[in-house]
C-alpha cells in the first residue's frame, strides 16, 4: 500500500494516480466515520454500500503501482524497502493502538486481554484488527509482498492477466466478510487468533482479482481511456450491481461492496485521467490533492484512534443510531467525517516537522508513513 514513487525519474509520475489515491483514501475514512442506523435496517445497508468498500480502491492502487515501478524490480531489494516504509512506521504507530488495549481493553475491545502483555504484542501486531482495526490490511498487504516475484514472472510469461476473470469470479464467490468483537469475545485465545488469520487470508483470496487489476490497468494504461469512453455503461453496472448487493444484503443472502467498487475504480480512473491536465492547471486544487495523497498512508494509519478519541469525547458510537431526522444524521456523520480526517492531517503534519527539527535528513516515512 506503500505508493510513494521512489528514485525514479519525473516521467514516472502519473498526477491522475496520484489524486486517485488521495481519493481513495478518504473513502476509507469514510467508511469508518458515516455509518449509521442499525446493521440489519434498511438505511444502514444503503449508506455502507456507498460508503463502504473503499479497501477495493487501496488494493488497486497498490497492484497498478507495484507493477509500473517493476522495471528495476529486485527481490530482496524490494522486500528491504517495504520493511523500511511499510513494516516499520506500522510498528511505530501501533503503539497508541497497543497502549488502548493494554490499559482500556473493555473499551477498546480487546479480544485478547488477559494475555501476558509480551504475549500480545506479537499477537496483535500480526493480524492488525484488534488494536487498529484498518490496519489489518497490513498483514494481508505482506502476503502480496512475499509473492512479487511470483506475480511478476506470471506477467511475464503472459499467463497473469489472462487468470483475471477467474480471479474475479473467487471475488464474487467468496465476499469479504467481517470479523465481530461479539461473535469471538467468548473463543479461547488461540480460537480467536485462529478467527483473525482466516479473516486476513479470506481478504488476501477476496481482493486477489483487485491487485492483478491493478497491474494489468498498469500494464496497459490506455486502457483507461477506455473506462471514460465507456462511462455511460460503467455507471449502469455500478448502479446496478449496488442495487443488487442493497437487496441481497437486506434479505440476508448476501453482501459484497468490492463489485461495485470496481466499477467505480475504473470510473475514477477514466475521469481523473481524461480531466487530468485541468485539474493540475488549477494549481490550489491539484495541490490540496497530492497533499492529502502525499499523507495518504499516514492518514491509514492513525485516523482510527482519532475517531476512538472523537466518539469517546462525544459519546458517540461508532454507528450513529438514526433516532433523529435523516438530515441531522447525515450532518452528524459528516462533521465526524471532515474533523477526523482534518485532525489526522493536522497530527501527522505536526509529528513530521518535529522529527524534521530533530533531524532535517530523517526518513520520516519510516515512523509515520508520511
Amino acid at each position: 500500500m506503500q505508493n510513494i514513487i521512489e528514485n525514479k525519474p519525473k516521467k514516472s509520475f502519473l498526477n491522475y494516480i496520484n489524486v486517485f489515491r488521495g481519493l481513495a483514501i478518504l473513502l476509507i475514512v469514510m467508511g469508518h466515520s458515516m455509518q449509521f442506523a442499525s446493521s440489519k435496517s434498511l438505511e444502514h445497508i444503503i449508506n455502507c454500500e456507498i460508503i463502504c468498500g473503499g479497501t477495493a480502491l487501496f488494493i488497486f492502487i497498490s497492484g497498478f503501482l507495484f507493477q509500473h515501478l517493476s522495471s528495476k524490480f529486485e527481490y530482496k531489494k524490494y522486500l528491504s524497502k517495504k520493511w523500511t516504509n511499510v513494516i516499520v512506521p506500522y510498528v511505530i504507530t501501533a503503539i497508541p493502538g497497543l497502549l488502548f488495549c493494554f490499559y482500556c481493553p473493555d473499551l477498546y475491545k480487546n479480544t485478547f486481554d488477559g494475555l501476558n502483555i509480551f504475549i500480545q504484542i506479537p499477537v496483535l501486531l500480526s493480524i492488525g484488527r484488534v488494536h487498529n482495526t484498518p490496519t489489518w490490511f497490513i498483514p494481508m498487504i505482506v502476503l502480496f509482498f512475499i509473492f512479487s516475484w511470483i506475480l511478476l514472472k506470471l506477467e511475464k510469461k503472459g499467463v497473469l492477466y489472462k487468470l483475471l476473470p477467474i480471479f474475479f469470479l473467487v471475488t464474487i464467490l467468496f465476499p469479504r466478510g467481517d470479523i465481530e468483537y461479539e461473535t469471538v469475545m467468548n473463543l479461547s485465545y488461540g480460537a480467536k487468533y485462529i478467527a483473525y488469520v482466516k479473516y486476513i487470508l479470506l481478504g488476501f483470496v477476496h481482493f486477489f482479482a483487485l491487485y492483478i487489476f491493478g497491474m494489468y490497468c498498469s500494464k496497459n494504461k490506455d486502457i483507461i481511456d477506455k473506462f471514460y469512453d465507456k462511462r455511460v455503461l460503467l455507471w449502469f453496472l455500478m448502479i446496478l450491481t449496488s442495487i443488487l448487493n442493497i437487496y441481497l444484503s437486506y434479505k440476508g443472502i448476501y453482501s459484497n461492496y468490492t463489485v461495485s467498487k470496481t466499477f467505480l475504480t475504473m470510473l475514477l480512473l477514466g475521469y481523473l485521467k481524461h480531466y487530468d491536465n485541468f485539474i493540475m492547471s488549477h494549481n490550489k486544487t491539484n495541490k490540496t490533492l497530492d497533499f492529502i495523497a502525499k499523507y495518504s498512508f499516514g492518514i491509514f494509519f492513525i485516523h482510527w484512534y482519532v475517531l476512538f478519541i472523537f466518539n469517546y469525547i462525544f459519546f458517540l458510537p461508532g454507528v450513529l443510531p438514526l433516532r433523529n431526522n435523516l438530515l441531522i444524521v447525515l450532518s452528524l456523520v459528516s462533521v465526524r467525517f471532515i474533523v477526523v480526517t482534518g485532525i489526522s492531517l493536522f497530527v501527522l503534519y505536526l509529528l513530521k516537522m518535529l522529527l524534521l527539527k530533530i533531524n532535517k535528513d530523517i526518513n520520516t516515512r519510516m515512523f509515520l508513513g508520511v
